[in-house]
This record gives C-alpha cells, structure tokens and sequence, in this order.
C-alpha cells in the first residue's frame, strides 16, 4: 500500500488500528506474524568454511599441486616457500569475508534502543524491536525514528534524513495525503523512515513497516548482496586458466620428446616435473600481495585508508566514478550565496541575525536548524553578531513557523518601541509586505516592484538556490498576534546553496585529463543538482540537453533496456532512491564500465558494494564505511585521484614482475625443449631450474613491486575493463624474449661443447644472468635504464647484486658445487658467460629506443593531424 496517498482514516483502517494504538493482546499477536524490529544479520559461515573458500581460485590450485611436486623432488625450501604464500592470501581472504557483517553491525546500531508508544489509550516506553505494525509511535526532537511511519500529527516536525535521502537540510514534514505517484522519498513528506533523526518539533506516527521491509532494512538486503570481484581477481583467475594449462602440455610435449630421443624416463619424468614448477609464477601471489599492501601503506599517507588489499588497484581500472552530491562534492553546510535588496539597510542584517533560534555551545559551536545557521553565520560576517545584539534587542515573544503560514515572527524591544522580524516563504511576505526599503526610504510596494522582485527570484531559483525574504516593521505597541505579521516592510531575501568543496573543481578535470567521467547522483533537487554540476565543470556550461540530466521518477519508468542505452551520455541523477543507485551502478557495469561508487551516506551502501570500488568518506555513517573498499579520511575528493594513481602504478608493477617471470619461465621452457630437437644434451637439471626459479623470480621479482611510477601515468586513458593482463605487447615479449633467452643459452651451450668447456655450468649461469639483466631493462615500458636512473630502485639494485653473488657462490664453493652439479669457470669461461649474459638486456633496451622514436613520430604525425582539422574548421 501507498500509504503517504492515503489519508490518516484510511491507513488506521487498512493497518486494523486505531489513534489509541493496539491491545497488548494484538500486539503480541502481529509480532508472531512480522517478527521483530531489527535488521536480520545474513548466515554466517563458520571460520574453516570462510579460510577454505579462500582456495578455490584456480592458480592456487595450481600453486598447491606446485608444492606437493616440489616436496616430491626434494625441494622442501620451494615447498615451505609456497605454503608460506598460500596462507598469507587465505588469511587477507579471511578477513575480507567480514566485511557484509560489519555493515550489518553499522545498520543495527543506527536503531535507538528504545520507543515511546501508545497502547490501548496510555503511553508506554517499549524495545524498539518490539515495535510492530500498527503501532502508535511518539516522536519528540533528539530520537531516532523506529520504524516506517506514516503521519497523523506533525507540529513543526523536522527530520534529517540526509544519511537516506541526500538532502542536506531537514525536511518539515506533515500530514497531508500526497496525491502524486512514484514519487521519491525525500518527496513523501508526510512519511518519515527508520534510522533518520528527529531534529526539531514533535509528532506522531503510525508505523506502517519495520524491520527488514523498512527503507532501511530494503537497503540491509542490497549491502548483504555478493561482492564483486576486482579487475585484478578477474585477471589473474584467468591468467592461471590459462598458465595451468599451458603448462602441462608444454611439459608433456617435452617428456615424450626426451623419451623419443633416448634419455632416462626418470631424469626426464623429473625435468618435466621441474618445468612444470618453473612455469608456475609462485612469487606472484606474494609480488601481489606485497605491492598491493605497500600501496596500501602509500595511501594511508595520501589520506585513503584501504579496506578491501586486491581493491586499490581497481581504481587503475575504474572508468566512472559514480559520486554523491551532499557531503561528497559539497560542504553538506547551508551558506548565503548572496542576496537581493533594494536597500542594504541594517535592518536586513538584524532580521537575519535575530529571527533564528540558534544557539552558541561552550566549545563554540553552533546548532539549529542549517537554514538558520546559514543566515546566522552571514550576519556574523557583516558585524550583526547576534549574542551581542540579543542583549541590545531581547526576544519579547515570537510566533513560531508552521507550513501553513511559512513564516517565523520574533518581536524584539527597541528603547520605547518593538522591533518586529519576520522571515519566510517570498510569495507570502510579499502578500504581508505593504511598503520596501528604498534608498533609505519606505515606499508603498507597487505591482511593478514585486514583478521585478520576482524576476530576480527566478534568476536565484535558476542557480539551484533555495530563497529565503526578509521584512520587518517597527512598532510602538505589540497586542494581537494577528497584527504583527500585516503592513510589513519588505527587506529582500537571500539565496542559499550547500557549496562545492573548494578543491573538489580541479579533482575533477584531473579526472578528465586521466579518461575517467564522474557522475553525479543525489537525492536533491534537480536544479540544485544541476547548477553544482555545471560549478565544478562535470557538466559544461552550454552542454546542457534533457540526455545529461534525469530524475528519480523518470528512471523508475524506463525499462532497462531503455536506460541501458541512455546511461552513458547521463552526467546527472537526481531525486534518486537508494534502490536506483544500485541500478544505476549495475546498468554501467552492463555497459562494460568499471565503476566506484562515492558516498557517506546509509543511501549509498548498496551501491557501494555493488560498485567495483566503493569508497567512503571518513566523515560519512558507519554503514557507507563497512560496505565500502576505500575509506578518503580527509573527506577530500581529490585525494581519489592520487589513488588512481597509486592503483595504475601498482597494476603497471604487476605486470612487469608477470613480464620478468614469465619470460624467465619462457626462456627456460625454450631451452630445454629446444635441446633435443637440435640434438643437444638436456642443458640444465631439475636442481637448476628450481634454483633459477627460486632465486630470479624471488628477490628481484618482489623488489619491482617498489617500482616508482611512469611520468605518463596519468596521462592515459584507463584499461579496458575486458583487457587481457598479455595486453600491449606483453604476451608478444614473454614469446620472443623467452626464445631469444632460450637461443643464447643453446648457443653458450653449442660453443661451450665445441671447446670443451664446463658447459652445463656456463648454461646455468648464463640463463640465470640473462634474466637478471632482463629485470633491470623492464623497468620502464620506454624509457632507458639510464635515464631513469639504475639507483631509483635502490632494493631492485641490491637484490641483483645479491642474486648474482649467490649464483657466483655456487660456482666457486665446493660444498654448492656437489649439491648444484656445478664446476668452477675459468677467467676465459667466465668473461665468455657473463657476455653472453648482457644480449637481453642490450636487446630490450634497443626493443625501447624503437618504441620511443616511434612514438614520437606517432605523436609529431597526429599533431599535424590536429592542425589540419582545426584549419579545415
């Protein structure tokens, strides 16, 4: 039932109640039937179900397998490695997996304990989750709304229902039926909503919903929905599909092929076993883990704090970004813009400064309605300080504001007269203004005065400004209520707005530089909506068309096929419930898009953690905190932006440690594969590779996770959603580099055979070398090792140094030569080896000097492309 379209006789019929409230009997009764007031917490699973769902994933299969054959082959120390691995990303898992509780926890705790209601005839003070349908509920200023309820009296009724509906200032509320259809809540004015707070006046209600059916508990359900899972989750679930099975053919080709050329079935069975180790990346589960918790870290300075590890570098990935108005992109603080008059008479500042009821706290803090403080604060700023003015005009009586009147009269002593403030709705001090302030005048208001009053109101109204007037009169005697609001003076009025955040503007076009649209959704007026977005440039200026901007109502008519088609040209939402969000955020996401959701309020939590990054603001409700992945502790918009920064540095230092070990694994696959198909020994043993894997794919591997960022970070547009982590030319040099590593250590193998050298040795060393070299030459997509610096990675550095002295450890010590097969070089082999071992690094460096002039020459031809089209226009 539409209860804010019925009329009170109807709802108490319809709800089998009446205004004396229920039995006990009948409440006993109906709470059998609609349970009790709270929020249901979703099933919890156990905590073994919770830590064994965390290896489900098909590279920690892949990695668990890994493990169980390198204990096989004697590897304990790959095998600890691994196992060590596994567990640290089963216990981020596991503490993920609290993240709905949490917020069902939030959701809870926003209840108030305790109820005033009416039951048979008497008040009485019941648990809140006792409450149920049909109830009689009190409601005085400082509660918590209990329930749904729909109004049966409302005397100066205010509530913030900010946290659900957007708006930023409390809504007078009555009890009038709302004949209208499909209308928002922040529109239901003779309705108020679980969870909202009682900011001024006093009312009754009947509670129509509670629990779980309430606004509330409708958004409880959204937050409990599935999490999604991040780009990066996608990616490399995908990748070790892929790896997984790759890899067992790649070692069964090369099994049979050992086998068809006559070596031992046991020496091949383990060559086999050891590639099979080798191409499986083990230190990318710990690389990820690391990079990501040093972003993590990073942005805990940067004012970000991260709730969801796998999260920060989704924001690399994020397309749209999806952000509340109220408290987001604005101050959620009422303030003048400025003011219209005829005359800038002290009269004006006085009514504003005295016609309020806000009060000054000991820590000097203000409170009241917003509205008040707005104009308050405006007066204070012209030197009509009201704590100093009361005691030069005392309040002598006053006559409250109602809806029906729309206005607020203080009557204030003035020696031997009475000052008179009114303050209101324009429209009606016009109608009880008979003369304006003119050039220090008072002149009868003509036709003509109030028409061109009007026309400015309009201009204000156009700017998304809420209007406040202003009149007053001054008076020797004060005797009939009645007589004090007539035969007033009319002052002018203001125009207030709930500002942009100052730094909010420049956030945003560095949004645009970096190929991400914002998007904003609220729960506001459309044309307060739309003139923010036109202030902070989400909307340009003469962009304007009815594709750009859509409201609450007309999104709940249109199929999903029809916004689906819409959604990407829409830049602003307005009137929209929580439940619209959530389908806002979903037909993007349809689109192909990657999407964070920002927000602070309860309204926003479904679609925070429906959204592929959710973040919070630090100041915002618990709830929107708990659904959300990242947390901007400064409330600071802008710092999004030095978080998708942080995230496309993290995902670029991803895929150059997946570039190193995967060409490493590459280059060690080619060369034992390619060895028996030119007729040559098996080039290395299993020892071998697992060391190389161990060692190369260890300490550098990781130390790249600490890679500084690209200078073009920024300047790209964001990844694809879809794109494939081998994009860019990526998979193209795990192939030909791996083959290139694979070749030059056959041919240091071939030479060493024909001049009888140690050549097995000389193999080793230099396919271990070879992919040293190759770490330090990935480091920048384009730029040279050089330029950037080979001490800007200072542990990168050392980490090589390291690698290269235990590789020259187990050549010349004895003690590893027995255990590695090894023997020690000559000058002559070794000057030869370490040679042999700069060609990748040589040749990757020149593979960038080609990309960086060809880019160059990309840019130079579409300049003059762009100088031609702007001739031609």
């Amino acid at each position: 039932m539409d209860y804010y379209q019925k009329n009170v006789s109807e709802v108490l019929e319809f709800l089998k109640t009446s205004i004396n409230g229920l039995s006990e009997g009948e409440a006993k009764k109906r709470l059998q039937v609609y349970g009790k007031n709270v929020l249901e917490k979703k099933k919890k699973k156990t905590s073994l179900q919770i830590f064994l769902s965390q290896f489900k994933d098909f590279l920690i299969f892949i990695l668990i397998i890994a493990a169980i054959i390198s204990g096989f082959v004697g590897e304990i120390i790959d095998t600890i490695t691994i196992v060590i691995i596994l567990f640290i990303n089963a216990l981020i898992g596991f503490i993920q997996e609290y993240r709905a509780e949490k917020a069902m926890e939030a959701l809870y705790k926003m209840a108030s304990p305790y109820v005033m209601i009416i039951r048979e005839g008497k008040i009485k003070q019941i648990p809140v989750e006792e409450l149920v349908p049909g109830d009689i509920v009190l409601l005085e200023a400082g509660h918590i709304v209990p329930a749904d309820l729909r109004l049966i009296e409302a005397h100066q009724l205010k509530i913030d229902e900010s946290p659900l509906t957007g708006e930023s200032v409390p809504v007078l509320k009555h009890t009038d039926p709302i004949l209208e259809k499909n209308i928002s809540l922040a529109e239901k004015k003779n309705m108020v909503f679980k969870g909202t707070l009682v900011t001024y006046g006093r009312g009754k209600g009947i509670a129509v919903t509670t629990g779980m059916n309430t606004e509330l508990g409708k958004i409880a359900k959204m937050v409990q929905e599935e999490e999604t899972r991040t780009p990066l989750q996608k990616r490399l679930a995908d990748f070790g599909k892929k790896l997984g099975i790759a890899t067992i053919v790649i070692c069964l080709v090369i099994f049979a092929f050992g086998i068809l050329r006559g070596e031992g079935p046991l020496i091949m069975l383990l060559t086999a076993i050891a590639l099979a180790v080798a191409a499986v990346p083990e230190a990318l589960p710990a690389v990820v883990t690391i990079t990501l918790a040093l972003g993590a870290r990073k942005m805990v300075n940067l004012n970000a704090l991260v709730r969801n590890l796998p999260a920060v570098e989704t924001l690399g990935s994020v397309t749209y970004i999806c952000t509340d108005k109220t408290g987001t992109l604005t101050q959620n603080k009422m303030t003048v813009k400025k003011i219209f008059t005829l005359e800038e008479s002290e009269y004006l500042f006085l009514c504003m400064a005295l016609n309020n009821d806000v009060e000054e706290t000991k820590e000097n803090k203000l409170t009241g309605d917003p509205t008040e403080i707005a104009i308050y604060e405006f007066a204070k700023n012209k030197d009509f300080d009201k704590m100093k003015l009361q005691n030069e005009f005392p309040r002598i009586t006053e006559i409250p504001f109602d809806s029906k009147r729309k206005c607020m009269t203080t009557v204030h002593k003035k020696k031997n007269n009475y000052l008179v403030f009114t303050k209101g709705a324009l429209e009606v001090l016009l109608e009880k203004s008979t003369y304006i302030l003119s050039k220090k005048e008072i002149k009868p208001i003509t036709d003509k005065i109030k028409k061109k009053v009007l026309n400015e109101a309009e201009k204000f109204a156009k700017e998304g400004m809420r209007l406040l007037a202003f009149s007053y009169k001054e008076t020797n005697k004060i005797s009939n209520f009645e007589d004090f609001e007539k035969d007033l003076v009319f002052l002018g009025f203001c125009g207030m707005l709930d500002p942009p955040r100052e730094e909010v503007k420049s956030a945003i076009a560095l949004c645009k530089s970096a190929g991400i649209k914002v998007v904003m959704i609220t729960g506001d007026h459309p044309i307060t909506a739309l003139t923010i977005a036109k202030e902070l440039e989400i909307v340009e200026k003469d962009e304007y068309t009815e594709e750009i901007l859509i409201i609450g109502k007309e999104l709940e008519e249109l199929t999903l096929e029809e916004f689906e088609r819409r959604v990407e040209k829409i830049k602003v939402y307005a009137r929209i419930s929580p439940e619209q969000k959530l389908k806002i955020v979903k037909a993007l996401q349809d689109k192909g898009q990657f999407v964070a959701m920002t927000g602070d309020g309860v309204n926003d939590a479904p679609a925070l953690k429906k959204a592929d990054i959710g973040i919070a603001m630090g100041s915002g409700t618990d709830v929107a905190k708990e659904a959300s992945d990242l947390i901007l502790l400064d409330d600071n918009f802008a710092t999004i932006v030095k978080s998708v920064k942080e995230g496309r540095k993290i995902y670029d230092n991803i895929r150059k440690f997946i570039k190193y070990t995967m060409t490493s694994n590459s280059g060690e696959i080619w060369t034992v594969g390619l060895a028996p198909f030119l007729g040559l020994p098996l080039p290395l043993l299993p020892v071998h590779i697992l060391w190389i894997n161990l060692i190369t794919d260890g300490l550098p591997g990781i130390a790249l996770s600490g890679e500084p960022a690209e200078k073009d970070l920024m300047q790209r547009p964001p990844r694809h959603p879809k794109e494939s982590i081998f994009a860019h030319g990526l998979g193209i040099h795990i192939i030909w580099v791996g083959l290139l590593m694979g070749g030059v250590s056959l041919f240091t193998q071939t030479i060493s055979l024909r001049f009888d050298m140690h050549w097995q040795t000389m193999v080793f060393t230099v396919l271990c070398l070879s992919q040293l070299g190759h770490v330090l030459a990935i480091r920048s997509e384009k730029e040279s090792l050089f330029k950037i610096g080979i001490f800007s990675n200072i542990i990168l550095f050392l980490s090589v140094i390291f690698s290269i002295f235990l590789q020259l450890l187990i050549i010349y010590c004895s003690l590893f030569n027995k255990i590695f097969h090894t023997q020690p070089l000559s000058l002559q082999e070794l000057t030869l080896t370490l040679a042999l071992s700069t060609v990748i690094f040589i040749v990757v460096e020149v593979e960038k000097f080609i990309k960086r002039r060809f880019f160059l020459s990309s840019v130079k031809n579409y300049g003059q492309v762009l100088e031609v089209q702007e001739y031609d226009k």
